[in-house]
């Protein structure tokens, strides 16, 4: 008789859709749309045993996340720095 394996199904998706999204992240709303599900997922899985691939998946979307807030910090400055030149 074969033991019963564990599996973490969301954990793995979570993990394949931030790999994804490293990849086609930089495409407005696929990427976003990719991200999100996989930051999603990966959370979700974090609370199912084994975590391994949840808590990669968790890293990837965090990662993503300071890269967005970062890229937006930097547009936002950019567009108010230029609205006080040019008023």
């Amino acid at each position: 008789m074969v033991p019963n394996q564990n599996k973490n199904s969301l954990g793995t998706a979570g993990f394949t859709l931030s790999l994804v999204a490293l990849v086609v992240g930089w495409f407005p709303v696929v990427g976003w749309i990719v991200w999100v599900l996989g930051a999603i997922f990966s959370t979700i899985g974090i609370f199912r045993k084994p975590r391994g691939l949840a808590i990669a998946g968790a890293c990837i979307s965090f990662f993503w996340l300071i890269i967005f807030v970062l890229i937006f910090g930097v547009f936002m400055t950019a567009v108010v720095a230029n609205g006080y030149a040019h008023p």
